[in-house]
């Protein structure tokens, strides 16, 4: 099915991510498809990556609950919740973005596997959200029994992702599979509004087990089980 267009609101395109993110999204994209395609941007918020994306020259949908911004590219509205979402799309994607979109949805695994079905044998998806395991997440679960940034802050945040697990379990249950794995910024705590508590996170973490103690967003660069490359 061809995506349909729908009306244009307006052109601001501020980012919804930290940043840095966008170029790395970009940069991942380009070296795992090495030329542009056709690339599906989930979550697409101002259009500020879908923009990015269109510069790179990739042939570019866009698709989020609402549109707000105006560009040259085929747009979806829609409601990623719905299991069967992906049909509103002709698959065979090089690139599937979603930045900052999975922790809002009631499941993943139904998510990602709309997303599997959508990309190509040789396509990939790149997806962040949230790092709560870092080091100053753990912390503040240990002292208070809430996810940073899960909190009451962040009423839209409902699902959290552990990296531990989605690696494990999700990923494989939805058809695929992590092939290069950021935490960003790496070294840094960005979100951390009291700057005088990030002291004190690194002197927890030669204390810690695991990856991603530092940074706060993951940042996931994936493929379909079974795809090429």
């Amino acid at each position: 099915m061809t995506p349909k267009s729908v009306a244009i609101k307006r052109s601001a395109m501020p980012e919804h991510a930290l940043p840095g993110t966008y170029e790395i999204v970009i940069a991942a994209a380009l070296r795992h498809t090495h030329s542009a395609g056709r690339a599906l941007d989930l979550g697409a918020g101002s259009g500020a990556l879908a923009g990015r994306l269109q510069a790179a020259g990739f042939q570019v949908t866009a698709s989020d609950a609402q549109n707000y911004f105006e560009l040259g590219t085929d747009f979806v509205l829609l409601d990623f919740n719905q299991p069967d979402f992906d049909q509103r799309f002709t698959p065979g994607f090089d690139v599937i973005t979603s930045v900052e979109v999975i922790e809002h949805l009631e499941n993943p695994f139904a998510f990602l596997r709309g997303v599997a079905r959508l990309l190509s044998d040789n396509g990939v998806a790149v997806i962040t959200t949230p790092n709560v395991g870092n080091a100053a997440g753990r912390l503040k679960f240990f002292r208070s029994g809430k996810l940073r940034p899960m909190d009451s802050k962040s009423p839209e945040h409902i699902t959290p992702i552990h990296l531990d697990l989605f690696e494990r379990q999700i990923l494989p249950r939805a058809g695929l599979r992590l092939v290069e794995y950021f935490s960003h910024p790496n070294g840094k705590f960005p979100l951390t509004g009291r700057r005088y508590l990030v002291p004190l996170f690194w002197i927890a973490i030669p204390f810690m087990r695991g990856p991603a103690l530092t940074g706060d967003s993951h940042i996931f660069v994936l493929k379909r089980t079974g795809g090429r490359g």
